[in-house]
């Protein structure tokens, strides 16, 4: 399993990568490329002009997703509102889940947080039903989502101490 080979990859990458959207992008390529059954792989970010909003921001995969999602709405609104990790093993059957794709079969999303606010959505689509099932897959995702929160931390620091 590639799982345990790119955390360590990405945590390496996090301690020298100079802002956010470089992590969220090598993270989504990397997973995109190494583990066939993601099929696609990015993150939503609260949009700064309207806080009840997600925007599309860096991924990689093989469909176009809807660039925008309404806090009210999705798997992705539904992880960012409720501020925790949110799984649908057959979307089919998932009343939230917004379809993108007619061969997404499962989804995962996982807020990206810094303390108790919402910067974003980690959000991974698979072919497959019930790929997240499995406890490995949560905490692969999870640990992902905690990588990229860290180097969001490190850069709203920055961006204090240079202000």
């Amino acid at each position: 399993m590639p799982h345990k080979y790119l955390l360590k990859e990405f945590e390496e990458f996090a301690r020298s990568a100079a802002e956010p959207n470089a992590m969220m992008l090598r993270v989504s390529q990397r997973i995109h490329a190494h583990i066939p059954r993601y099929n696609w792989v990015g993150f939503y970010l609260v949009d700064p002009k309207d806080h009840s909003m997600l925007v599309l921001g860096p991924h990689a995969g093989s469909f176009t997703p809807k660039p925008t999602i309404a806090w009210s709405e999705g798997l992705c609104g539904s992880a960012a509102s409720g501020r925790r990790l949110v799984v649908s093993d057959n979307v089919t059957e998932d009343p939230r889940y917004i379809q993108a794709s007619d061969l997404v079969k499962s989804q995962i999303s996982a807020p990206v947080l810094a303390g108790s606010k919402v910067l974003g959505v980690f959000n991974v689509e698979s072919y497959f039903m019930s790929t997240f099932k499995p406890a490995i897959e949560r905490e692969f995702v999870e640990n992902c989502t905690r990588i990229v929160a860290r180097c969001f931390a490190r850069s709203l620091s920055l961006d204090l101490v240079n202000a």
